[in-house]
């Protein structure tokens, strides 16, 4: 019963080490992360036309 108990002061210890970032830089990792996503979405849903059409052009 011991071992728990011993791991949640750990934890809380561990948890006030750490340094949360403001909410400044969450909104701009956020945002970062949204437009990579975007970005990613569109070049890759470009390459699934193109390859969908040289396959239907060229193939069937």
């Amino acid at each position: 019963m011991i071992a728990p108990i011993q791991y949640i002061k750990e934890s809380q210890v561990e948890i006030k080490k750490v340094t949360w970032p403001t909410r400044e830089k969450a909104f701009q990792y956020t945002s970062i992360v949204a437009i990579i996503s975007i970005v990613s979405m569109i070049v890759l849903g470009g390459l699934d036309i193109f390859f969908n059409f040289i396959l239907k052009t060229f193939i069937l």
